[in-house]
């Protein structure tokens, strides 16, 4: 049998075929796997970095500031009251595109707000 399926391809299509395949992988890991990962590994540094203070959108949609860094999560406060969320509801693309610098600015004006009280004491 393998006779038979030998016979039937033409020479060199077999090991042009494999090398269509390994252009096919080395593409779709470049165009489709990579940014992919690229793109979680941004998400997960940015809510790593999130401190209290810094005003967040939700994937749902809720805006809020958090009030607490938990390990498990955060503590969000919004107009309405204290919410407890996992870190991973907090969308940096959402937050980014709402905020913007203002959220930076925001963080900058609390550090030094911060700093200021220390120092009094």
């Amino acid at each position: 049998m393998l006779t038979l399926f030998l016979q039937t391809q033409p020479q060199g299509s077999s090991s042009m075929m494999l090398i269509m395949m390994g252009v096919m992988f080395v593409g779709f890991y470049f165009l489709m796997i990579r940014p992919q990962m690229r793109k979680q590994k941004q998400e997960k540094n940015f809510q790593e970095n999130l401190k209290v203070g810094t005003r967040v959108v939700l994937t749902s949609g809720l805006h809020g500031r958090i009030a607490q860094v938990q390990d498990d999560g955060f503590v969000i406060e919004t107009l309405s009251g204290k919410l407890k969320f996992e870190k991973a509801a907090i969308s940096r693309e959402m937050t980014e595109t709402r905020f913007g610098d203002k959220a930076k600015a925001a963080d900058k004006t609390a550090d030094k707000k911060e700093t200021e009280t220390e120092e009094k004491k």
